[in-house]
């Protein structure tokens, strides 16, 4: 964060800091009587819903993605209780905000149905034929006698 006013995600997504909230609570994690007596765990609340930094699309998009991570009014939970200071915590935090958000708000492409090709559908076909006349083999014929 150091001192910025915005974090940039993608060209054309800036998301304010003060959009971001955090609250903070004691870590489970190390730092021995640390534990017993501070707050280092970091949780980082983005509201996804009412985020103006963020488009119809975009909101959408973060929203199907990220939707183990959103609550049932449409806030992002981050946490972090990694390290004994809640300093390097909280920008844990914010390190995986924006790799999470960049990651949803990829475009992906829309997979082109194909089918199978003539050729490949005939060697599939002679694969077949193949394995069962192989499988055919190796039965054991009693009676015949």
């Amino acid at each position: 964060m150091g001192g910025a006013s915005a974090l940039e995600i993608t060209a054309s997504v800036r998301v304010p800091v003060p959009e971001l909230h955090f609250r903070t609570s004691r870590s489970s994690g190390p730092g021995g009587q640390n534990v017993n007596k501070l707050e280092t765990r970091v949780e980082l609340l983005f509201d996804v819903l009412r985020s103006p930094s963020l488009n119809r699309e975009q909101r959408d998009r973060v929203l199907h993605h990220l939707a183990s991570r959103v609550d049932g009014e449409g806030v992002l939970h981050i946490s972090s209780q990694r390290s004994r200071s809640q300093w390097e915590n909280k920008q844990v935090t914010i390190e995986k905000l924006v790799s999470l958000l960049r990651d949803a708000l990829k475009v992906r492409k829309k997979r082109m149905k194909t089918a199978p090709t003539r050729s490949s559908n005939e060697t599939r076909v002679q694969r077949k034929k193949k394995h069962s006349q192989k499988k055919k083999l190796r039965k054991v014929h009693l009676g015949d006698e």
